[in-house]
């Protein structure tokens, strides 16, 4: 019988390179008979960069599935549970919406958007984690075990830990080879595919090879892009922004309320994210740098921390919005930033890598057929993401009201994916419902899109199927449910701090 191949090099750490050598490593934990070899080269001279402090609910299943402990996790990332998005200011100047990790009550028998009293609290009225996050409180008690909770759930963290804590996971536990050397040169064989790498360690040049590399370069993209020359498809004509204003914000007191949720303020040519860790926030201008100077984005960050920022550090990153035409070329998978980014938005950055070395993981090919058979299949899958993630960041802006240029041009016709203008016309006299996602590449499930378009205030006109709508009384018990559930919540989940705090403070 044949065996999948047998090396796999991976190019790049951060959590892009050490989370895909944790996922694929631990899949193929004790299957010896497969001898699957796994070594992750980074250059230590090079900073990575981290791809967020935000996470989506499925880094739950993972960080198990890959034998971390969950308390560890928060004791050494500083890290917080995310409870969803809270996105302020996006509409008009006065308004604000939630994009909850828990779906509705019905979810996939009965929407209850013709049912709510008021479309754009439909979060509010069909799912009780509006109201738990509003209150600041943890999404499960303290009788709750490790990755349980009435509330759907994923993380903050601080990247640059959590990268450091699957290093270590991965070295000590996953038998993952860990090499410092920076690329010097990439070598090809005749038939296109990568042969070796030349790296500069401590000790002078060395070559590695293997079967299967994954380009976790970043930005540089120097496997897939440089080498392979895959091209840059850019989607710049529906997403504007270009760069981001990090900077880390100390609490006033080691007491302050921890929030629960991403909150994502609306500013005149982008949005600021606020994320809370336990010893402090993250706190990020995005903006389009063709509607906002660097001067007026850091105005911005001054007048929404109502302090100075000049004892800060501020990061400025610059981003380019699109994607590698391939994400998989021969004998090379780029994951992460080397394969492509949009913007922070909805925190899709970590998902796509848990995804695609999901992917790497189940189906290692055996030989060189079955490597391009994956590897169309994979590329398939991810022109498909990148279209839907696309799509989905850009519903958060094409029903704005808001009259700036940045925000006017968002509405823009000619600025919306076909892909999307198709789903709106679909859910002109109906809203999302499951079927329509029902892809086994989707990310994002019918609830999201309904959290967002009804938050939103999009209204179908659903007068003309109103004979699909005659369950009332069903409805109303739906949210009658939601109410009792929501009184019993708020009484008895802790404040998300003080369970954070009580809960690594036990053994």
């Amino acid at each position: 019988m044949t065996k999948p191949e047998k090396s796999i090099l991976i190019v790049g750490g951060g959590t892009a390179g050490w989370l895909s050598a944790a996922i694929i490593a631990a899949h193929h934990k004790n299957r010896s008979e497969q001898a699957l070899k796994i070594t992750l080269v980074e250059a230590s001279d090079i900073p990575t960069v981290g791809v967020g402090e935000g996470t989506w609910p499925t880094l739950r299943n993972t960080v198990r599935m890959i034998g971390l402990d969950e308390k560890n996790i928060f004791r050494e990332c500083f890290a917080g549970f995310k409870q969803g998005g809270k996105f302020v200011n996006w509409v008009t100047h006065n308004d604000f919406y939630y994009h909850p990790f828990t779906v509705p009550f019905g979810y996939g028998q009965l929407d209850l958007a013709p049912y709510v009293s008021n479309i754009e609290d439909f979060a509010l009225e069909t799912n009780y984690q509006q109201e738990i996050c509003e209150a600041g409180l943890a999404p499960r008690s303290l009788a709750e075990g490790e990755f349980q909770g009435i509330c759907n759930y994923a993380y903050h963290l601080d990247a640059g830990a959590f990268a450091n804590i699957l290093k270590q996971h991965c070295k000590t536990e996953l038998g993952v080879e860990h090499v410092i050397g920076t690329v010097k040169d990439v070598a090809l064989n005749k038939d296109g595919n990568i042969e070796d790498l030349e790296l500069l360690g401590d000790s002078g040049s060395f070559n590695l090879s293997a079967d299967l590399f994954i380009d976790c370069t970043g930005f540089r993209s120097l496997l897939l892009g440089q080498a392979l020359q895959v091209p840059w498809v850019p989607n710049t004509d529906y997403l504007f922004n270009d760069t981001a204003l990090a900077v880390r914000v100390p609490y006033v007191s080691e007491d302050d309320p921890v929030a629960c949720h991403t909150i994502a303020t609306g500013q005149n040519a982008g949005w600021i994210w606020d994320i809370g860790l336990t010893n402090r926030r993250g706190v990020g201008h995005v903006y389009a740098s063709d509607y906002l100077d660097e001067v007026e984005a850091e105005e911005n960050l001054v007048q929404y921390l109502g302090r100075p920022v000049d004892d800060l550090d501020i990061k400025k990153i610059k981003f380019k919005s699109g994607y590698r035409q391939k994400s998989w070329e021969r004998n090379c998978v780029a994951i992460g930033l080397s394969g492509g980014f949009v913007e922070p938005l909805e925190a899709t950055a970590i998902m796509l890598v848990e995804v695609a070395a999901r992917y790497v993981a189940e189906n290692l090919p055996v030989d060189a057929q079955t490597m391009a058979v994956t590897a169309k299949r994979f590329n398939r899958q991810m022109d498909y993401r990148w279209q839907r993630i696309t799509d989905f960041l850009k519903l958060h802006y094409t029903l704005t009201e808001r009259p700036e240029p940045y925000w006017q041009a968002h509405r823009d016709e000619s600025g919306v994916p076909d892909s999307l203008k198709e789903d709106l016309v679909a859910w002109k006299y109906r809203g999302p419902i499951k079927s329509d996602f029902d892809g086994t590449a989707e990310l994002f499930p019918a609830a999201s899109y309904q959290y967002v378009l009804y938050g939103m205030g999009y209204t179908p006109d659903y007068s003309r199927q109103s004979y699909l709508y005659s369950q009332a009384s069903q409805a109303e018990r739906l949210r009658q449910k939601n109410q009792l559930m929501t009184r019993q919540l708020l009484q008895n989940l802790p404040p998300h701090r003080q369970y954070i705090d009580h809960w690594l403070a036990t053994a």
